[in-house]
């Protein structure tokens, strides 16, 4: 901010020594002139430079105080000055007194007849502008000490938020994330609720209520949505997700999931993100949000491993979509539940596998070493397979799984899957093909991330296929 100097104030005072000087050397210039002192033409010259004397008195002030808020602003270290209508207002009340002034002392009006005509006109008009004062006067207020600026994103009323465009005498304008434009006026944002987001790029956390059936274990409801709103995190990077149980009411248990979003402008993607995330693991195992007043029980805490949940996962995995209804259920007799806590490793690279797995409940790091330490590649999420290359084929695994929060995985072993291919061999063709399928969209997103892919392309339907026969003998 630039440093206040007198130079403004070098105009004004030079008109009130002309007019001083006037009036100094009238008598002499009447003389002069040849014209009676008390004349018409020397009185008009007179009233001249005592009106010029007053308006110069008066913008004297205006600059004056102009330069007392350029420096009050400067010793404040305020990032912008203060508002220019808090010198237009001085100036306009300035030159009003400098007008009163010339009305009394230059033509001789009445000041009590000028104060009451004057004081009954400013009733009646105030009283008739009352709503515009009020938004003036509060657009003042706010541009002394502004708790928002152009560009910031802020809610004012219901109804009224959106991005600062341009703030005015008597209006705030906004524009909405719809693109809709508002104008409020100054004195309903002063007299309500502010709500300020800050500028784009301001993160702030918000929450979204989930309502579970009160019966499932809090633990577990914890992992199962925070395991949904990391997978949100795909698409929007810095949520910083959490799970807090916040009240139980109606018979269900009312979750919080907290997340961070970006700015503002943003908010309403991020909640559609979460939201769907969160949507997706619930019925991934088959659970779903509970209802108000109604007694919904989902499952028990003393009953086993309720089968909704298995067959709810294994109908959504691509890998098992050419299978029946019969032999999936096969399958949910025979997977095996296993639990890992936080930081747990469930396979290890490089280690020998017979066995895939089926995230069920929570989050899951891939992490991979190529020559260097182990770096994370990938997040899984409930309804993620992973193992399935070293099941079907007998490669050693490609990569480190470890358990990014609390989890549940269903691992499906060698022997639980040989007797469905050896019945029908032809499920050993549509494996491949899904096999293939998944090698080269996770390529693709290797190359697409900068991840060095493994060495060699993905393998063909063809090649799978033979080295699944040659794993699984006789087929």
């Amino acid at each position: 901010m630039r440093v206040p100097t007198l130079r403004p104030l070098a105009a004004p005072i030079l008109l009130m020594l002309a007019c001083l000087g006037l009036r100094a050397v009238m008598p002499a210039l009447a003389a002069r002139m040849g014209v009676p002192p008390s004349g018409s033409i020397a009185t008009a010259l007179g009233d001249l430079a005592a009106v010029g004397l007053w308006l110069a008195l008066a913008w004297a002030g205006a600059r004056l105080f102009d330069l007392l808020l350029l420096r009050a602003a400067a010793i404040a270290h305020r990032p912008v000055p203060y508002p220019r209508m808090l010198g237009d207002l001085v100036r306009a009340v300035l030159f009003v007194a400098a007008a009163i002034a010339i009305l009394m002392q230059v033509f001789g009006q009445s000041a009590f007849g000028l104060v009451t005509t004057s004081s009954v006109a400013v009733a009646v008009v105030g009283f008739a502008l009352r709503n515009i004062i009020s938004d003036v006067f509060s657009g003042l207020v706010l541009g002394m000490d502004p708790p928002y600026r152009i560009g910031d994103w802020i809610e004012t009323t219901d109804g009224c938020a959106g991005r600062v465009e341009e703030v005015s005498w008597r209006t705030t304008r906004l524009r909405t994330r719809e693109g809709v434009a508002q104008v409020v006026p100054n004195g309903l944002v002063a007299a309500r609720r502010l709500v300020a987001y800050g500028p784009s790029g301001t993160r702030y956390r918000v929450s979204l209520r989930v309502p579970l059936d009160a019966a499932i274990a809090p633990d577990r409801a914890r992992r199962i949505l925070l395991a949904g709103a990391l997978d949100a995190g795909r698409d929007y990077p810095g949520l910083a997700p959490d799970v807090l149980l916040h009240e139980i009411a109606d018979g269900a248990a009312i979750y919080l999931v907290r997340f961070h979003v970006p700015d503002y402008g943003r908010e309403a993607a991020c909640r559609d993100a979460v939201a769907s995330a969160v949507l997706r693991a619930l019925q991934h195992i088959g659970l779903e949000v509970a209802r108000p007043a109604q007694s919904v029980v989902l499952e028990r805490a003393h009953a086993p491993p309720p089968r909704p949940r298995r067959s709810a996962l294994l109908r959504r995995i691509e890998l098992f979509r050419g299978f029946t209804e019969a032999e999936r259920g096969e399958l949910e007799e025979r997977m095996t539940e296993r639990q890992f806590r936080r930081n747990a490793t469930v396979v290890r690279q490089g280690e020998p596998g017979d066995s895939l797995f089926v995230l069920a409940e929570g989050a899951l790091d891939v992490k991979v070493a190529r020559g260097g330490p182990e770096t994370v590649v990938d997040r899984m999420v409930p309804g993620d397979v992973f193992g399935e290359m070293s099941l079907l084929t007998g490669q050693p695994r490609s990569a480190t799984v470890s358990a990014a929060t609390d989890a549940v995985v269903f691992e499906i072993a060698r022997e639980h899957l040989e007797p469905l291919l050896r019945r029908r061999p032809e499920l050993g063709e549509a494996l491949a093909r899904v096999m293939a399928e998944r090698q080269a969209h996770n390529a693709g997103q290797e190359s697409g991330a900068g991840q060095p892919q493994a060495a060699g392309a993905p393998a063909a339907p063809e090649d799978l296929l033979a080295r699944l026969r040659a794993f699984f003998k006789p087929l």
